[in-house]
């Protein structure tokens, strides 16, 4: 939880607009933010089985890799 905290007090305006995308486009921030990595790949699939599951390792990507 203490990693959360520390992460999260310091978002950048990047960041924000990261976890917007992240939000509306699951791919397509993760592409941003590692490229054509495993990550990305898997998250095309996870957004395809589920949106939802998709929008949660975009965040996850975005806010801790």
């Amino acid at each position: 939880m203490e990693i959360l905290v520390a992460r999260v007090s310091r978002l950048m305006l990047s960041d924000v607009h990261m976890i917007v995308l992240a939000v509306l486009l699951p791919p397509l921030a993760v592409l941003i933010k590692v490229g054509f990595t495993a990550h990305f790949w898997i998250n095309v699939v996870l957004t395809v089985l589920g949106y939802i599951p998709g929008q949660v390792h975009a965040l996850w990507v975005v806010l801790f890799l």
